[in-house]
């Protein structure tokens, strides 16, 4: 299995420094991972560093808690798109998928995805999976599924529980076949991201792909 190209290489730490991100796209090149996944102000730079490899760029939205406005996603995403990310990791309202608030959460993804379209940019949109019910997993799958996202995605990362094989496997049974699943959170090692793969994943978010790389 060549696992390099189902690696969004990724550093999302508040601290990020702009060596973070040479070093990042540098492996991400060296190793032709999927995607490096960066803080927003860096898109340009790592623009600059993947140039005109089959590496792609992409940033987060709403990150890490989801819970900013509407109208602040919006102008994130925006942003992105001006900087030319190639995708956008977005981060579902949790507090609205928690408290059931479903008409929020989709005229949350309603009105991202006309902007995601018209750009012909990807989407993963984050539901933070360690946190939530299986029957939330569930109804947020079938309301993404309904606005044909790219991918749904397990975990931010920043939660207490990240990926794990039980929540692909079960987004895999609530999602058609043409949506794929981003597994991230808490993967550092090969096997493990080799089970997630194995349950349905086809993108690895992860800190440590050179060294799941070198197992």
């Amino acid at each position: 299995m060549k696992l390099n190209r189902y690696i969004d290489h990724t550093v999302l730490k508040p601290t990020t420094t702009l060596e973070d991100i040479k070093k990042l796209c540098m492996e991400a090149v060296e190793y032709d991972f999927a995607a490096v996944c960066i803080p927003p102000p860096f898109v340009k730079l790592a623009k600059t560093f993947v140039g005109s490899t089959t590496t792609k760029v992409a940033t987060v939205t709403g990150f890490p808690f989801g819970y900013s406005a509407i109208e602040a996603k919006v102008a994130e995403t925006v942003l992105a798109i001006v900087d030319e990310a190639d995708e956008i990791d977005m981060v579902a309202n949790i507090l609205a998928i928690r408290n059931k608030d479903w008409e929020y959460v989709e005229k949350e993804i309603a009105t991202i995805m006309p902007i995601i379209r018209n750009h012909k940019k990807v989407i993963k949109v984050i539901i933070e999976s360690g946190i939530l019910l299986e029957e939330e997993i569930i109804q947020c799958c079938q309301l993404y599924a309904k606005y044909q996202v790219d991918f749904v995605k397990t975990s931010t990362g920043y939660a207490e529980k990240g990926a794990t094989v039980a929540a692909v496997q079960l987004m895999r049974a609530n999602l058609p076949a043409n949506i794929q699943i981003k597994a991230s959170g808490g993967i550092r090692t090969f096997a493990f991201a080799k089970e997630l793969i194995d349950a349905g994943a086809t993108r690895i978010g992860t800190s440590n792909g050179v060294a799941l790389m070198k197992e």
